[in-house]
């Protein structure tokens, strides 16, 4: 079975990305982690976790009095679903468009085009997999 779209918040992406870089980690090393940006207290940091729990983006595990969080999700799970939230809500989920835009916005190098150019033609080598 697939799993479900992944969307994450801004707050949530925050989390997460912390939580890749510390884990395991407990929401008191986190919240000393993003205090300096966000200025989150230590309950504001626990509930955010908590609820990433609740929707499988953390799991939670308690050892004694402390619970360690780990991610639920790869990098790349968050970032396909973060284009595909670009894609539908953005772009009405037309593709070229997007591609389009990315291409007119960002500078890019002789080596990033071809490194393009070979995405591109081992996809159509390999099919619509």
């Amino acid at each position: 079975m697939p799993k479900p779209e992944i969307e994450l918040t801004a707050a949530e992406w925050t989390i997460i990305k912390s939580v890749w870089e510390h884990e395991p980690c407990a929401a008191p090393a986190i919240q000393e982690v993003l205090h300096r940006r966000t200025e989150w207290t230590y309950s504001t940091v626990r509930t955010l976790m908590d609820r990433m729990v609740g929707k499988g983006l953390l799991t939670a595990e308690k050892v004694r009095n402390l619970t360690l969080y780990r991610s639920a999700v790869t990098r790349t799970q968050a970032q396909r679903g973060e284009l595909r939230y670009a894609l539908k809500h953005a772009f009405n989920g037309a593709l070229t468009p997007m591609v389009q835009c990315l291409l007119e916005t960002s500078p890019l190098s002789a080596q990033e085009l071809a490194e393009i150019e070979a995405l591109i033609r081992a996809k159509r080598k390999g099919g619509n997999k």
